[in-house]
């Protein structure tokens, strides 16, 4: 799932310079609070993955999931990919 890590981590990056945001190196153990996008950064970041991966694993699940760290936003994202 390398290919997947690269896109979320290519999209993070390019809704951070489109917001405007400092955001700190993506490793799995950074919590998603501290990473420097906001609420809404967040919001634009899965619609843009929802467009380049043609799925939102939010809207998949059958109860809510908030992921804490950017280990577990990948793990959602892999979990939920199109076999």
């Amino acid at each position: 799932m390398k290919n997947l890590h690269q896109k979320i981590v290519s999209a993070f990056e390019e809704v951070a310079n489109m917001r405007g945001s400092n955001i700190m190196p993506l490793f799995n153990e950074v919590v998603l609070l501290e990473s420097g996008l906001d609420s809404l950064g967040f919001a634009i970041l899965v619609a843009k993955l929802e467009e380049d991966l043609g799925y939102d694993p939010f809207v998949l699940a059958d109860l809510p999931i908030y992921p804490r760290t950017f280990g577990d936003f990948i793990t959602l994202y892999e979990r939920f990919a199109p076999k």
